[in-house]
C-alpha cells in the first residue's frame, strides 16, 4: 500500500536495480515518491524493481545511464523532470567493491573503484544542485561501515567511501543555503550480491561482531534512507548513520 509521507516527490536512486538501490527505491515509491530507478547494466533487474512498485500501487521508471558520464547524468535528470517532475530526493548508491590486497592495487583498480564510487556520487549531487533551485530536498550517500574501518584486502574500496562520507560533509555545507540536508547511511555486513565476494570465514566473524547477531537485510538500510529523505529529518544535515547492527568493529 502506498503512503503518503512523501507524495509529491521525486526521487532519483542511482544502482537501483537489486541490492541496497532496489530495497530504496521500492520504500520511497510505498511512501509516496515517484521514483526513477538508475542502473548500469542489469536492465532485467531494474525492470524488476520497476514493475514490483508499480504492482504494488507506486509509480517508477527505470532509466540507463553511466553515473560516472556527466552527459549520461543530464539526461537521467532530464528523463525525470520530462516524466514525472523536478527531482527533489537524490540517493548516491551506485558503487561497486572490488577487493584486492595492497600488493595487487593498481591504477585501474583504483580508477575503477573511485569512478564508481566517488564520481558518481559527486556528479549526480552536482547535476541535482544545480536544478533544485531554492526549493530544498534531500540527499542521501551510501557510505559503508569501512569508510572508518579496516577491511582485509579492501583498502581502496574503504578510502573511496571515506571520501563519499567527506563530500557529504562539503556538500552539506554548500546546499544548507538551498535548503537540502545531505546526510550518508553506513551499512555493516548486508546480504547483498557485494558481501558475496568476501570469504564465509570473513562474514561468519562479521556476525559474529554484530549486536543482534544476524546479517543486515537491504531493507534495513533502506527503511533509515527513507527517513532521511522525509520531513521528519528535516533538520539533520552532514550526518553519519551507522547502520548495522550493532556491530562492533
Amino acid at each position: 500500500m502506498v503512503q503518503t509521507r512523501l507524495t509529491g516527490k521525486v526521487a532519483v536512486v542511482t544502482g537501483a536495480a537489486r541490492g541496497i538501490g532496489a530495497a530504496t527505491a521500492k520504500r520511497l515509491a510505498a511512501d509516496g515518491a515517484k521514483v526513477v530507478v538508475n542502473y548500469g547494466t542489469s536492465a532485467k533487474a531494474a525492470e524488476k524493481t520497476v514493475a514490483e512498485i508499480t504492482a504494488a500501487g507506486g509509480k517508477a521508471i527505470a532509466f540507463q545511464c553511466d553515473a560516472s558520464d556527466p552527459a549520461a547524468v543530464a539526461k537521467l535528470f532530464d528523463a525525470a523532470e520530462q516524466t514525472f517532475g523536478p527531482v527533489s530526493i537524490l540517493v548516491n548508491n551506485a558503487g561497486v567493491h572490488e577487493l584486492r590486497s595492497v600488493e595487487d592495487a593498481d591504477t585501474t583498480h583504483f580508477e575503477k573503484v573511485f569512478r564508481a564510487n566517488v564520481l558518481t556520487t559527486l556528479l549526480a549531487t552536482a547535476e541535482f544542485a544545480r536544478r533544485i533551485g531554492t526549493n530544498g530536498g534531500r540527499v542521501v550517500n551510501i557510505s559503508s561501515g569501512g569508510a572508518r574501518a579496516a577491511v582485509p584486502g579492501a583498502g581502496v574500496y574503504c578510502a573511496s567511501k571515506a571520501a563519499v562520507e567527506g563530500l557529504t560533509r562539503a556538500h552539506a555545507l554548500e546546499l544548507g543555503v538551498k535548503h537540502v540536508t545531505v546526510n550518508a547511511v553506513a551499512p555493516g555486513a548486508t546480504a547483498t550480491d557485494m558481501l558475496q565476494l568476501l570469504p564465509e570465514d570473513v562474514k561468519k566473524q562479521m556476525i559474529a561482531s554484530t549486536t543482534l547477531g544476524r546479517l543486515g537485510t537491504p531493507e534495513d538500510i533502506a527503511d533509515v534512507v527513507a527517513f532521511l529523505c522525509s520531513d521528519d529529518a528535516r533538520w539533520i544535515t552532514g550526518q553519519f548513520f551507522d547502520t548495522n547492527g550493532g556491530m562492533r568493529v
